[in-house]
């Protein structure tokens, strides 16, 4: 066979994960998973250190010895998701088999999979922050009326959270806020708040983007239908029909923001095997197959969340 589908399944693979980083608004969480130990399949080790205080210096014995322990602890990720394709062999040929696989997998990741990181990661944070008793429900609405959001109150809503941790780790610790589209155009409307947005560059993967700022913490717009507290995610088939995806459940709630410090939220995207099957090997048809799979999940460490806030429109 001319084509080399095993190191074609490899370039999809590597080019999938990067524009996946790339597409997603959460895309710079991914950078905090360079100490995670990753072998395949669903496990992955996250280290955790842990350390002696300072003590008293004696002159007599000198120095108190201290202990400092690197352990790694072993999660799974609970986000095993694929889906196979089929190229009918009279529609792509060997010549063009890469060009139509390419702008098949590059659109079905862009409009199915990015969205549904992105949701999975913001709702399992605020999730995270609910039990740990980390976010509040302002009852805050768009519609005219009741506590109807202002340019005014939503920066003072935002400061506060800013505030609560900075009074926790002091101000050196970079935060990022993950705010509603909707929100975020109020601010740069206010002819008030807007004077107090900074531009901030900032990095995602290999991108370096421009986006306002508060007090030079980064504001990531996402969209709205990406923030929510809860989401259900289809198996794949549903009376013998091919569907899949995700929507919001019946008991989400819409979410404001969440501010996190930079390097809290663990996140960990792996395309975990991409197979490229041409017609005379496919047994089902005669098309070219191409199997999709994907791990996900998220992580925040006991120490990190206490430092999390999410400001949630409803009542919790």
């Amino acid at each position: 066979m001319a084509i080399n589908t095993i190191a074609y399944a490899t370039l999809f693979q590597q080019a999938l994960d990067k524009q996946a980083i790339a597409k997603l608004t959460s895309g710079w969480m991914d950078a905090n998973a360079g100490q995670v130990k990753y072998n395949g399949g669903k496990e992955v080790k996250i280290p955790k250190i842990n350390m002696d205080g300072l003590g008293d210096y004696d002159r007599s014995t000198g120095f108190q010895q201290g202990a400092v322990t690197l352990e790694y602890e072993t999660k799974t990720m609970t986000m095993d998701r694929g889906r196979a394709f089929m190229l009918d062999s009279m529609d792509v040929d060997e010549s063009n088999f890469v060009a139509n696989a390419t702008n098949v997998m590059g659109q079905f990741q862009a409009q199915k999979v990015v969205p549904e990181i992105d949701s999975y990661r913001y709702s399992r944070i605020a999730s995270l922050a609910i039990a740990a008793t980390k976010a509040e429900g302002s009852e805050l609405t768009l519609a005219t009326g009741g506590n109807t959001v202002t340019a005014s109150n939503v920066l003072e809503l935002v400061k506060a959270d800013i505030a609560a941790i900075q009074d926790i780790v002091g101000g050196e610790v970079p935060l990022v806020i993950s705010m509603s589209a909707l929100i975020a155009s109020i601010l740069e409307q206010s002819d008030k708040i807007s004077k107090q947005l900074n531009v901030t560059d900032f990095q995602k993967g290999d991108i370096t983007t421009k986006v306002n700022s508060i007090d030079n913490i980064p504001i990531i717009k996402v969209p709205s239908a990406r923030l929510k507290t809860a989401y259900e995610f289809y198996d794949g088939k549903t009376d013998g029909q091919t569907v899949g995806g995700f929507k919001a459940a019946t008991t989400a709630k819409n979410i404001n923001w969440i501010i996190t410090p930079l390097t809290a939220p663990i996140a960990v995207n792996k395309t975990e095997k991409v197979r490229i099957f041409d017609p005379d090997t496919n047994q089902d048809a005669d098309a070219w197959k191409l199997d999709y799979r994907k791990y996900h999940d998220l992580w925040i460490m006991d120490e990190a969340l206490k430092l999390c806030r999410v400001n949630i429109k409803e009542i919790l």
